[in-house]
């Protein structure tokens, strides 16, 4: 893997968990979960809130591209046992300003992450952030101090409120989106992660940059990246 990428390339688009930042995604979610459904136990019980968390989860990653994601995630969640979102939008900004935090144990800095950053910017590329945007920004800016690499002048970060589609296997709208925002044709962009949904990229002609950490058996339809590797191996392309 010693072929630099073409001078056509402008942008880097990273995805978050398990490619910047190291995250136990089994203990991260069902702790979220948890914490969530607390803030707003005393007036909506958890059996009946966690499965209305999850439906609207669902109901974004359906998204066609017409609504921001939070407004379908909105949609699909209030009224919640006879609450409107106005009641419970108060519990829910104060868990990501005080409780969300606690989740930083399910985490782990991988110490290469801010060099590759780093790196991106000293070559001259457009650098965003392109994470599965189904939480608010708070919530990914606070993943992107935990990873060590919330300081940047990141081009665009994908959060709920401001994308109209997330990662999926049956269609690229995502990344469509990014690409419309940031004003470079896909096949000037690469994208860098650890999951079948960043390789999916590929089909819009987006050069692809497969972490190999988590080990993971692609279907046989999702594309070929174009290169694998650590992160830190990154490094001998940019």
């Amino acid at each position: 893997m010693t072929n630099r990428l073409d001078e056509k390339i402008k942008a880097v688009l990273f995805d978050l968990d398990n490619t910047l930042l190291d995250v136990d995604l089994d203990n991260f979610i069902s702790q979220y979960l948890k914490l969530l459904a607390q803030s707003v136990a005393h007036i909506i019980p958890p059996k009946k809130f966690i499965p209305k968390i999850l439906k609207a989860s669902r109901a974004v990653e359906e998204n066609n591209g017409y609504n921001t994601n939070e407004e379908v995630y909105a949609k699909a969640f209030f009224p919640l046992e006879g609450h409107t979102r106005e009641e419970i939008k108060p519990f829910f900004d104060n868990f990501y300003k005080n409780d969300f935090s606690k989740l930083r144990q399910y985490t782990r800095k991988k110490p290469e992450a801010r060099s590759i950053i780093q790196t991106a910017f000293d070559k001259g590329y457009d650098v965003v952030i392109a994470t599965t945007p189904i939480l608010p920004a708070t919530a990914i800016e606070q993943r992107l101090e935990w990873a060590g690499v919330a300081d940047f002048p990141y081009r665009l970060i994908t959060t709920i409120e401001n994308s109209h589609a997330t990662k999926s296997l049956t269609h690229l709208l995502y990344y469509e989106q990014i690409i419309d925002k940031i004003g470079y044709p896909a096949e000037t962009c690469l994208m860098v992660g650890d999951d079948e949904k960043d390789m999916i990229s590929a089909r819009l002609e987006m050069l692809t940059f497969y972490i190999e950490s988590q080990k993971k058996n692609f279907a046989n339809h999702i594309p070929e990246p174009t290169y694998k590797g650590a992160l830190a191996d990154l490094k001998l392309i940019l």
